[in-house]
């Protein structure tokens, strides 16, 4: 089993291509190859931190940027067991999650994890968020002497979850603020 962390997929929400300038042509193509992206790298028992903002649904009612489909639509058709931690965007998504943040203890170290990054907290070293789409990859906490912050976000993962062990050699391999 793999353990893997992304965040802000943002599957059915048209408008996420030009705020963040994905290079999808798009939002079929976007949820298409997100869906692809994600399952050749994660595999049926493997297990997904999910950091916030899986999916953007219109009501039934409403016309806007996002599709009519629920959550359950693209999880359906990702691998793995996804525990999720709920993002701004998840309140209006039918997406079930009462988690805002969770630690993870991976290699006899913890992981605080969380959407937004400013809910950081500076007792653990590594920090995992989403939130920040394309902004930055890793950077420190601003006033933490031992703190650092890692961007999960499929953004500036190559629109793929990433393995902790990737984390962890990305962080080795110095910061980027």
């Amino acid at each position: 089993m793999d353990l893997w962390f992304t965040s802000d997929t943002h599957f059915g929400h048209k408008n996420i291509i030009e705020y963040c300038n994905r290079p999808f042509k798009s939002l079929e193509e976007m949820d298409t190859k997100l869906i692809r992206y994600w399952n050749e790298r994660v595999k049926k028992g493997d297990m997904v931190i999910f950091l916030g903002d899986f999916c953007f649904r219109n009501s039934s009612t409403e016309r806007g940027e996002g599709t009519k489909h629920k959550w359950e639509y693209y999880r359906e058709q990702l691998n793995g067991e996804i525990v999720f931690i709920q993002g701004n965007h998840d309140g209006n998504n039918s997406l079930p999650t009462k988690i805002k943040s969770l630690v993870i203890e991976y290699g006899k170290k913890e992981y605080f994890c969380t959407h937004k990054p400013i809910d950081n907290n500076t007792n653990y070293a590594i920090n995992l968020v989403g939130h920040v789409h394309n902004d930055w990859k890793v950077k420190k906490i601003a006033g933490a002497h031992n703190s650092i912050i890692v961007n999960v976000g499929v953004d500036v993962w190559n629109y793929r979850p990433v393995k902790i062990e990737e984390i962890l050699k990305r962080i080795k391999g110095g910061l980027n603020e």
